[in-house]
């Protein structure tokens, strides 16, 4: 597969609504492969399919116990709440405060189309709500509280 160019801010794409996807075909297997192998060439733990410039409601996670492909996911159920540190691959080198649910359910289909559910706490909701914003034009930088800082 292939490592793709990640958008970086001020790129329009990132701030557009994605699509949903209406059926897997190869360009969506390929566009998966190609995501899940660029979010592990820059260290991330997630990737939304606009950060490399498709506008398609795709996101791959792995928050340390293998990738996760959610297609056309939702957010069902959220409660709780983290305040922790957040960055992004489409902000290199800056960081800031976050506020987000603790505990997510989220509604999702795989490459099969197979619709599943997951339960999410801590880390994995926090970048489940994160990618999911992405698919929305939303940037985390839009949310954080304070100021953006550099990275060290």
């Amino acid at each position: 597969m292939a490592i793709r160019i990640i958008r970086t801010d001020g790129d329009e794409v990132l701030r557009k609504k994605s699509r949903a996807v209406d059926k897997i075909n190869d360009k969506i297997l390929e566009l998966v492969e190609d995501m899940i192998d660029t979010m592990y060439e820059a260290d991330g733990v997630g990737l939304a399919a606009p950060q490399v410039g498709v506008l398609k409601r795709v996101v791959v996670i792995d928050v340390g116990d293998g990738p996760i492909v959610m297609i056309n996911p939702e957010i069902l159920e959220s409660s709780g709440e983290q305040t922790d540190d957040e960055g992004c691959l489409s902000i290199p080198g800056k960081f800031g405060c976050v506020t987000r649910p603790y505990y997510v359910k989220a509604k999702a289909y795989d490459t099969d189309m197979n619709e599943f559910v997951v339960e999410a706490e801590e880390l994995f909701a926090r970048a489940i709500c994160h990618e999911i914003d992405h698919l929305d034009g939303i940037l985390f930088k839009d949310k954080v509280e304070g100021s953006l800082n550099e990275s060290e």
